[in-house]
């Protein structure tokens, strides 16, 4: 049971940073859409994991959600 909480926790942990990578200021090599594709495909991964489905699926989704979290509003471009 200690476990599942623990992957539990970590998955909201990641998940979490990888959104905080929206924040403005966040300044990488890698252009904001290819920032945040990778977070959300780390989040993915590890959510999926958390809940036992298909870990590659996870990440390809979250990446995708994260690569276009702006131009639906959630993420806000930053100029």
């Amino acid at each position: 049971m200690q476990t599942s909480l623990f992957l539990r926790l970590a998955g909201l942990t990641v998940a979490a940073a990888g959104l905080s990578a929206c924040a403005s200021g966040y300044q990488t090599g890698l252009t904001p859409d290819a920032q945040r594709a990778v977070g959300g495909a780390a989040a993915g991964a590890v959510i999926a994991k958390v809940l036992d489905e298909d870990i590659a699926a996870g990440a390809a989704i979250g990446a995708a959600g994260g690569a276009l979290c702006d131009d639906v509003g959630v993420c806000q471009k930053s100029y």
